[in-house]
């Protein structure tokens, strides 16, 4: 029936309602699916372009970072001087291991400093101002990091003693009594039972 439709409208018949014309339009699109594509055609088929434009941006991405090995002195220095330092967004990796946003950031400005000619110290002395010394992967021992250096062993400890406190007044609370004659015999008579 519905062929019937399309070939009346395709021949040019006479009868033009909405009705007919939407039905013919949604029936033609139905067939294109049906034959045409492969069955789950938007949903594997806007996954597939998906995951292309993401491996499209991560290539794009490691090839930015690729093409900036011009003097091998340079980024030989930079990988040392990466080593020792934190990665901000990740806390736990070094920046020369992060692969966020803000350390490819990080690296191609430590990389544009040692272009210019600026020492290792200079470098770090740069980026200790501008971050802080928690950009450092190993803080130096000062007083502004006494806390952050020794805070680990106070705790440690400060949780013993309180560990060998709870325990000892835990002891003085119980009070040893010895057993009656009757709980003596009742506790060996349970004994030889069991």
């Amino acid at each position: 029936m519905f062929i019937d439709n399309q070939n009346q409208l395709i021949a040019g018949s006479s009868r033009s309602e909405p009705h007919d014309l939407h039905s013919a339009l949604n029936g033609a699109r139905a067939l294109v699916y049906k034959h045409c594509l492969p069955p789950g055609f938007p949903f594997v088929w806007i996954l597939l372009v998906l995951l292309a434009l993401f491996s499209w941006a991560s290539f794009v991405a490691v090839a930015k970072e690729a093409q900036s090995t011009e003097d091998p002195a340079i980024e030989q220095r930079m990988k040392t001087l990466t080593q020792q330092l934190r990665c901000l967004v990740c806390q736990s990796e070094t920046l020369a291991d992060s692969q966020s946003e803000w350390a490819q950031t990080v690296r191609s400005e430590i990389r544009e400093q040692l272009k210019a000619g600026k020492s290792d110290q200079e470098v770090m002395a740069f980026l200790t101002a501008r971050y802080g010394d928690f950009v450092l992967y190993k803080p130096p021992v000062k007083p502004r990091t006494y806390l952050l250096w020794f805070f680990p062993f106070v705790l440690l400890i400060g949780g013993t003693a309180v560990l060998f406190l709870y325990v000892k007044s835990r002891s003085r609370m119980i009070k040893e009594t010895p057993l009656t004659a009757a709980e003596r015999k009742r506790a060996e008579e349970i004994l030889r039972n069991a």
